[in-house]
Order: structure tokens, then C-alpha cells, then sequence
């Protein structure tokens, strides 16, 4: 008898903190060009902290001199971490995107979840956390 197997988003601090130690390309899907959001500062943190990231909005084409790409398939090389400022219902098409790159994680930020979409994501090899701020888990995990 086959038995099936439900897997769950990350939450154990082990594992987050081995995401964040063996990742070095982020990709920032909803990044904004406007300082006072989130998604830019988050963005600025990992690049000050060394992670290499790229900007993913179709609605911009630059941010702060930086191309900025319309989805996940035209960032120029694999991906570790897709994190996420899009809204929940967006995720089954961000988990597409992600899949069509091979990224190894979708990191979805506080407030970003969708429990069919993360399923499917972690069916096809994705690893996934929900409902997290990277930064604060960078913070708590890798400066302590």
C-alpha cells in the first residue's frame, strides 16, 4: 500500500537557518522601487548582508540602476530563493515561474500563504516557508 506523504511548510530553525547559510541568489518577486516599502528594504538588507539579488516586478524595468526583470525566466542565473511579496492569490503562479527555473525555495513573506500552492511546490522538489519575514529569520538565526 502506497502511503501518502503531506509535507508542510518549513518553520523548524534548523532547517530555516540552513536555507539562509547555503543560499546565495535571491530573487525578490514584487520587489518595489519606492524605499518606504517593505520589499525594497528587505531587498537592501540581503544585498548589504551578501546575498546577490534580483529585482522581479512587470512593472518596472530598473531599481536604482539594477535591471529589474518581469517574471522569474528572465533572471540570468538559477535561483536559491524566490521570496515572495505577492499576494497569496498569487502564489500557484509564482510557484510556476519557480518551477519552470528550477529554484530550490519559495520563501513567502508574513501574511503569504496558500497551502495548494505550497503542496504542488513541494511535490516537485520546492522547498517552501510561508507566512515568515527572511529578514527577521536572518537575523534571528545567522547573527545570534
Amino acid at each position: 500500500m502506497l502511503e501518502t506523504v503531506i509535507h508542510m511548510p518549513i518553520t523548524d530553525s534548523n532547517s530555516l537557518r540552513d536555507i539562509l547559510a547555503t543560499s546565495r541568489v535571491v530573487a525578490v518577486m514584487g520587489h518595489s522601487n519606492n524605499p518606504n516599502r517593505v520589499s525594497y528594504q528587505i531587498a537592501a538588507m540581503l544585498r548589504q548582508v551578501g546575498y546577490t539579488v534580483y529585482p522581479v516586478n512587470p512593472n518596472l524595468t530598473e531599481i536604482d540602476g539594477q535591471p529589474c526583470y518581469p517574471t522569474l525566466l528572465e533572471v540570468p542565473e538559477p535561483i536559491d530563493i524566490v521570496n515572495v511579496f505577492r499576494r497569496s492569490e498569487y502564489l500557484p503562479e509564482v510557484v510556476d515561474q519557480a518551477l519552470a527555473v528550477n529554484a530550490k525555495i519559495i520563501w513567502a513573506q508574513l501574511g503569504v500563504v496558500d497551502a495548494l500552492a505550497a503542496r504542488v511546490a513541494e511535490a516537485e522538489g520546492i522547498r517552501v516557508v510561508m507566512d515568515r519575514c527572511i529578514k527577521v529569520e536572518y537575523y534571528r538565526l545567522m547573527k545570534t
